[in-house]
């Protein structure tokens, strides 16, 4: 018996470890409050400079954070409701995962810099469909993480929306796995076998 309460700890233990993981489909409840503020912060700032000056850059940089990310990418304040839209069937495909890729291609600033000194390697314009990581924050599916789009990717005329339109904002995505049926027998013997 103390081998299957042993067994029942471990596995519990693994399927806490599993809520710290990313969402595997977009617009699910999403782990962490603060996601779409801290999108926010960090790629949709007021007062970026708009030139594409190295100095500039740096000192923005340097004054408003950022020195510890060496490629940082920034999007206009007017573009914020566009952005939005990428996490829902009006603006965005899945794409894979929990990301969603823009339906229509975004122009923004891209930034690379030495990482923990503020030196700009380069700033330039880049027109690209944004690929974002989309949650449920407050009953709405909001962007949470910007991911890099290298390859020019582009959404796939096939793929869903990013919100189902059977559910409304979003569709929490909920499999009964393997681990999850044995985790729920072994407490249930654990619970009724002592």
């Amino acid at each position: 018996m103390a081998a299957l309460r042993a067994l029942a700890l471990a596995i519990c233990l693994l399927l806490g470890h599993q809520t710290f993981a990313k969402n595997d489909a977009p617009c699910q409840l999403s782990k962490w409050n603060n996601g779409f503020d801290t999108f926010v912060k960090r790629h949709i700032r007021a007062g970026t400079p708009t030139s594409l000056n190295k100095n500039e850059w740096e000192n923005y940089i340097r004054d408003n954070g950022g020195c510890d990310r060496p490629t940082q990418s920034f999007l206009s304040p007017k573009d914020l409701d566009r952005v939005k839209d990428v996490c829902t069937n009006k603006g965005g495909k899945i794409y894979k995962e929990n990301l969603c890729i823009s339906k229509q291609p975004f122009t923004f600033v891209t930034v690379r810099s030495v990482m923990g000194t503020c030196g700009i390697r380069s700033v330039q314009n880049d027109t690209k469909y944004l690929i974002l990581a989309c949650e449920v924050l407050g009953n709405q599916c909001l962007p949470v993480h910007f991911e890099g789009n290298p390859d020019y990717s582009k959404p796939n005329n096939n793929a869903r929306g990013c919100q189902d339109p059977q559910t409304g904002d979003h569709a929490p995505n909920f499999k009964m796995t393997w681990l999850w049926v044995l985790s729920a027998l072994l407490v249930g013997l654990c619970i009724y076998g002592s």
